[in-house]
């Protein structure tokens, strides 16, 4: 457990407003909120817990001027930012409902939200967002009536998050801020989270303070941190993932928030700052494996084999933690000098020396890359669950875990299986169902409170539960088999040259795949044979490359079963990501959205009489 701080009252009774109270009256002058103010700022900027409350309430009674009610939906689309996380505290000081959207959102994903959460009120960053916002303003089907911009540089006419706050200033009554606060009850929604729309509308899920404090204060049991640690916060605030990582805990463990605007630089706050938590999506822990492996691959051999050796010893320990054993002595011992004369110095050099806790989250976690960090003395304590259950459903922690399962339930909660293996779950960390147009809720669970995730899984004898994918993406192929494609995406991908991949086959006698060249490993690979190339649709097209791919389909069906393997296969070169559509804002596959783009390919693959093409 991470931290003993007093709670405010009963676990079932809290809410945020009253934390953030505590924070400010017990750890006043610990540091809460950092930020650099620019790109090419080297400094940080940090309030205390003291200055946020000051600041918060000074912000609620700016939105409350804006004629911000209590229970009325407020949009934000901003990065993470100070203005972003400070106006989220204060409309729900307000009683308001904070929502947060997307920022790689397609114009018709932010009118569906608009439309459908009935918000008068959006909170967006600059010129780029008010581009797919000011047309809503003339939709007689959306309610938008105002927005405030946080760049007063490119307001453009609106109003800027700075009036608001100076309005706020002069307004400000504290004895309003504290009745309004104190009216919040734990049955209250504390934010709706609209799904990031992998088969669909985005549906927002209602969450109360009951639901996430809750869901805060069983997560920090498993975790074992200094107390006040700090969290790098980089995840977009849309994901529920971060809005419990970056604003819920943080509140509950009076811990430092440090915030990065750009995902693409939390690589360098990691160097920078050596943080002693930290959180990544599968996809962002495949790509820090693929750098570490794109670097050693240009070490000397001597030096490659005592890191290997190194890896051998961390991922040797691990197994027998793993397995709940005592590690022997000899080699405890044994890590204990690689770690300090190997591993720690490479892993200072990326900030990673100092970690304690890492987690993955929101899809099935290659087990090749849990076991290169592994062989680094870091175990990434994979987790499960959905926005619908407020995060973690289940979660590995230091004293039970295993590798390439997401862990065994939290307090708190239930899990059964239905008979095609559905996942389901109940307890007081589950939503109570998806708001309506008109604002009210409508349940998902059953008659006995059981809600179905979705997901596929199996439980083990010791209560651990494994993963097996979507019920929504199950291959289902002409002769009635099912498969799951994530098992053959990552069986695929264990090999380092293929990045990303998408297994198709529904409805037909077998499977094919499409397959990504690995933009940072796959120049290295070539280099170290030889190869030198302009492009990476030369790289590709370079017979030594066609002829590794072919192997690692090979190696990867002889692991699967017949009717997992995969027949034929296309070998692209462009990544895919948020910007292009191929993946969600959170980095899972739009499953749908590649069929579509890739869709004459596809067909193509089931008319070629060869492997590739």
């Amino acid at each position: 457990m991470t931290t003993n701080l007093r709670l405010p009252g009963r676990p079932e009774e809290i809410t945020l407003p009253a934390l953030l109270a505590r924070n400010a009256a017990e750890y006043g002058e610990l540091p809460a909120l950092s930020w650099r103010a620019g790109p090419d700022t080297a400094g940080w900027t940090t309030l205390t817990w003291s200055e946020v409350r000051r600041k918060v309430a000074v912000l609620a009674s700016g939105y409350a001027a804006l004629g911000v009610e209590r229970g009325e939906h407020v949009l934000m689309m901003m990065g993470n930012r100070p203005e972003h996380w400070l106006s989220d505290l204060a409309l729900v000081h307000l009683g308001a409902v904070p929502v947060t959207v997307y920022g790689t959102s397609a114009p018709e994903q932010i009118a569906h939200i608009a439309r459908h959460s009935r918000a008068r009120v959006a909170v967006v960053e600059g010129a780029r967002e008010l581009l797919r916002w000011e047309p809503l303003l003339a939709d007689a089907d959306v309610p938008l009536e105002r927005l405030v911009v946080a760049e007063a540089a490119e307001a453009g006419g609106h109003s800027t998050y700075g009036s608001l706050y100076s309005g706020g200033a002069r307004l400000h009554r504290a004895g309003d801020f504290e009745k309004a606060w104190q009216e919040t009850r734990p049955e209250d929604p504390l934010t709706v989270v609209y799904t990031s729309g992998t088969t669909g509308d985005p549906k927002g899920v209602r969450l109360t303070h009951r639901n996430l404090m809750l869901q805060a204060i069983r997560l920090d049991r498993h975790v074992d941190l200094p107390e006040h640690a700090e969290h790098i916060c980089y995840l977009p605030f849309a994901h529920i993932a971060e809005r419990v990582l970056g604003i819920y805990l943080p509140l509950l463990r009076a811990s430092h928030v440090r915030l990065c605007a750009d995902p693409a630089a939390v690589s360098g706050a990691v160097r920078e700052l050596h943080p002693v938590q930290f959180f990544g999506v599968p996809r962002v822990w495949e790509k820090l494996a693929a750098s570490v492996r794109a670097v050693l691959a240009q070490l000397p051999e001597a030096q490659r084999a005592a890191i290997e050796a190194a890896n051998d010893l961390a991922r040797a320990r691990a197994a027998h933690r793993e397995r709940g054993e005592e590690v022997p002595a000899a080699l405890e011992a044994s890590y204990a000098g690689a770690k300090e004369q190997v591993l720690d110095p490479l892993l200072g050099l990326a900030g990673m020396d100092r970690l304690m806790w890492t987690a993955s989250a929101t899809a099935p976690m290659p087990i090749d890359v849990v076991r290169f960090w592994a062989g680094w003395g870091i175990t990434i304590m994979d987790a499960w669950g959905l926005t619908e259950t407020s995060g973690v459903c289940t979660v590995n922690s230091p004293d039970g875990f295993r590798l390439g399962s997401v862990g065994r339930p939290i307090e708190g909660l239930e899990l059964r299986l239905a008979e095609d293996g559905e996942i389901l779950t109940r307890g007081a960390t589950v939503f109570g169902g998806y708001l309506r147009p008109d604002g009210s809720v409508e349940s998902a669970a059953d008659d006995e409170g059981w809600f179905p995730t979705g997901d596929i899984g199996r439980l083990d004898e010791d209560g651990f539960l494994w993963l097996t994918d979507r019920k929504k993406e199950l291959i289902i192929t002409s002769n009635g088999k099912n498969v799951s494609p994530a098992l053959v995406e990552n069986t695929v991908k264990e090999h380092p040259l293929i990045g990303q991949a998408l297994v198709h086959g529904d409805g037909r006698s077998y499977l094919v795949a499409l397959l990504v060249l690995d933009p940072e490993l796959a120049p290295v690979w070539a280099a170290a044979r030889g190869i030198e190339t302009a492009s990476p649709t030369e790289l590709a097209a370079h017979p030594a490359v066609r002829e590794e791919i072919a192997r690692a389909v090979e190696t990867a069906n002889a692991r699967l079963n017949r009717t997992e393997q995969i027949k034929r296969y296309r070998l692209l070169t462009e990544e895919w990501g948020p910007e292009t559509g191929e993946l969600t804002p959170s980095l899972k596959l739009r499953r749908r959205v590649v069929r579509d783009k890739y869709g004459a390919l596809i067909d193509g693959l089931y008319e070629e009489p060869s492997g590739t093409a």
